[in-house]
């Protein structure tokens, strides 16, 4: 099969695509709405990583407590 007879028409169906993404009113609300997610991800992202740091605590000291009921103490 002969890919180098499908670059150019292939490449003119992706331009297309983005043309009619970049001038229709959804493609514009769309990439609104995309742009507004990304500027937003920080935040969510350092949210998410304190509350799992807070969990991974919670975990740890159960495991503590849990050891110190058993008896048994493990060389670290």
């Amino acid at each position: 099969m002969n890919v180098s007879k499908w670059k150019i028409p292939l490449t003119l169906a992706g331009l297309g695509g983005v043309g009619a993404l970049l001038f229709s009113s959804r493609g514009r609300k769309l990439i609104h709405s995309t742009r507004e997610r990304l500027n937003q991800a920080p935040e969510r992202l350092v949210a998410w990583n304190d509350s799992a740091k807070d969990e991974l605590n919670h975990i740890q000291q159960a495991l503590q407590a849990l050891e110190q009921s058993i008896g048994t103490h493990t060389a670290r």
